[in-house]
């Protein structure tokens, strides 16, 4: 897809005042430091309790950028030979094209989230179905609501499968993220405590979170929460089907043996009146669950179970998520940097005590 200035300003409803060359438009800025290929940028200068992104306007446009979309338009000591977009809010306008571009694929989409577990899962996924689709996928931990749109503006006319995680931290921001991701297809990792300060129960956290999936024909989730498979039940009757992983009888995947080892963790699983078998090579509990999460999530494709149980045993561990490296003096380290809350803690201690060697843990 092809965009410049004139039609970004129709579709973000912004005042244009033109006066650079109509360039094609590539990428999106909103960190003035990521800068590579300035005369296809398209710099927002966003607002927040920390930076005012135009005060960064001077400098980028040294560099090389013309187009930018402001809140408050430079006037007088605009530079010669740039564009600028002028809206109410240079966030809203950063979601509104996301939100178009978008909606013009028809490609199926995931959608992620939770407490704990989003990124290992997206990239697992992309480990595991890469060899069956031309994924995109969010870079990073970009699922904040400016990470969620710049990865959804990496969709292109190649791509044949979407994978996006979502984070929230308070009420009334999923409903901006959904309509940007608009998923097919949903994972809900779990709910625990990262963020219980932005709402005011549990209940409540969840019933934020699940408003991602509420135009999914799908959703793929751990039936073990009893809180969760309630409100799931109550509030997503528009999804016309569950794919639950658990230890109960209701569970579409329904686990009947953990058995965990020192290089690994065994699963035995029924799917369908079928025996399912499994080895993941990680034998934390977290890791066990994401398995479980991507294990319905292939199941729903089609995949068969012995293609399952072939790709995940080559399972890869995600960097800096419980990524294990080797330190000095015969030590390990365990990097979990991406993560501060203590759910987080609890998780990367449980996997520290998997492990038999000497370790210095990163948080």
């Amino acid at each position: 897809m092809t965009y410049d200035i004139s039609n970004i300003n129709k579709i973000v409803n912004g005042e244009l005042y033109a006066e650079g060359a109509t360039n094609r438009i590539v990428h999106l800025l909103t960190d003035s430091r990521k800068l590579i290929f300035p005369a296809e940028t398209l710099f927002f200068a966003i607002v927040s309790h920390r930076r005012d992104g135009h005060e960064y306007i001077s400098t980028l446009y040294d560099k090389g950028v013309r187009n930018f979309v402001v809140s408050r338009f430079p006037g007088r000591t605009a530079p010669p030979d740039a564009n600028f977009i002028t809206v109410r809010d240079t966030i809203e306008a950063l979601q509104q094209l996301a939100k178009v571009h978008r909606h013009r694929f028809e490609i199926p989409v995931i959608g992620i989230t939770g407490s704990n577990g989003k990124t290992i899962v997206k990239e697992w996924l992309n480990q595991l179905l890469g060899s069956d689709y031309k994924i995109v996928r969010s870079p990073g931990s970009y699922n904040s609501q400016i990470g969620v749109p710049q990865s959804v503006w990496q969709i292109n006319s190649k791509h044949q499968l979407g994978i996006f995680e979502a984070g929230i931290s308070t009420v009334n921001e999923m409903q901006k993220l959904q309509p940007i991701i608009d998923p097919s297809i949903g994972i809900l990792t779990n709910i625990g405590e990262a963020h219980n300060e932005g709402f005011a129960s549990r209940r409540e956290k969840i019933s934020e979170k699940l408003l991602l999936f509420k135009n999914c024909r799908v959703l793929v989730y751990r039936s073990d929460d009893l809180m969760i498979a309630a409100q799931v039940a109550d509030e997503l009757t528009s999804v016309t089907q569950f794919v639950s992983w658990g230890f109960g009888d209701s569970a579409s995947l329904k686990i009947t043996a953990v058995n965990k080892r020192t290089d690994g963790t065994e699963v035995m699983a029924i799917w369908q009146k079928t025996e399912i078998s499994l080895r993941i090579p990680f034998a934390d509990d977290a890791s066990f669950e994401n398995a479980m999460h991507c294990c319905c999530v292939m199941l729903y494709f089609g995949v068969d179970p012995v293609t399952i149980a072939e790709r995940f045993v080559k399972l890869s561990p995600v960097e800096m998520r419980l990524e294990l490296k080797s330190g000095i003096n015969n030590s390990s380290v365990i990097n979990d940097s991406y993560s501060s809350d203590l759910s987080s803690l609890r998780i990367a201690l449980d996997f520290l005590s998997q492990q038999k060697q000497s370790f210095f843990p990163i948080f």
